[in-house]
């Protein structure tokens, strides 16, 4: 198999489903694993729909997403590993585009960037800080100009994933994997997305303390010890 694609999902009733019937659309050699964490609406419910179609891990409490995906790699059976949030911020059409350089052999690593165009028009303010910001921390501390940091659309080797001994809980698996790919020097390539931003009304779960958690782990796995290579 190809490709896994982990969708982790806390109380997406709204949007889960849409997002599933496009992800299996896709013309791939694939899997769909959605790890449910510990939601209390009919997330769940509308995963389980899919019967046999997609892999449904229901996780016994809410613990965040870096759990959940944690929770993902270790069913994961595809070659490759992309991750894809259960709204609809991200375009599902664009995920065979940003896995093909990795199949090709001509990367490791490919990250979806949303800012390769400029910002995309209704993205809050305090969120466009924080992305040029973790921009900057990233070239400060790895020497290596990244566009899109905390993009949802980050695609991996799967054996390279299971490697990196990953222990984020919640929004901290974005700076999590990206310092310890650029430190374990990764070919790791951009690939320009379309981003349509929501609101927190909207479902979105992010808060600005996440922000200030992201800089702390960059920092933090910048020196930590790397567990070996696979």
């Amino acid at each position: 198999m190809d490709l896994t694609i982990l969708v982790p999902a806390y109380n997406e009733e709204a949007t889960l489903g849409a997002v599933l019937e496009r992800l299996l659309a896709l013309p791939l050699s694939k899997e769909v694993v959605v790890v449910d964490d510990g939601s209390t609406d009919a997330t769940g419910a509308i995963a389980r729909a899919f019967g046999p179609q997609i892999v449904y891990l229901p996780q016994p409490r809410n613990r965040g997403k870096g759990a959940a995906i944690r929770a993902g790699i270790a069913a994961a059976r595809g070659r490759v590993t992309i991750i894809q949030d259960a709204d609809l911020e991200y375009f599902p059409e664009e995920i065979p585009a940003l896995v093909e350089p990795i199949l090709a052999g001509r990367a490791e690593v490919v990250y979806g960037a949303r800012f390769l165009a400029g910002m995309p028009p209704g993205m809050a303010w305090p969120n466009r800080l924080v992305n040029r910001l973790l921009r900057w921390a990233v070239w400060l501390l790895f020497f290596r100009r990244l566009n899109d940091e905390a993009t949802c659309y980050k695609a991996f080797r799967t054996a390279d994933l299971r490697g990196m001994g990953l222990t984020c809980e919640r929004f901290e698996f974005c700076p999590e994997v990206t310092a310890k790919a650029l430190r374990r020097g990764l070919r790791l390539r951009e690939v320009p997305i379309r981003y349509a931003p929501r609101s927190h009304a909207q479902g979105k779960k992010i808060r600005w303390t996440d922000g200030v958690e992201a800089f702390w782990t960059l920092l933090k796995h910048r020196f930590s010890r790397l567990p070996p290579a696979p």
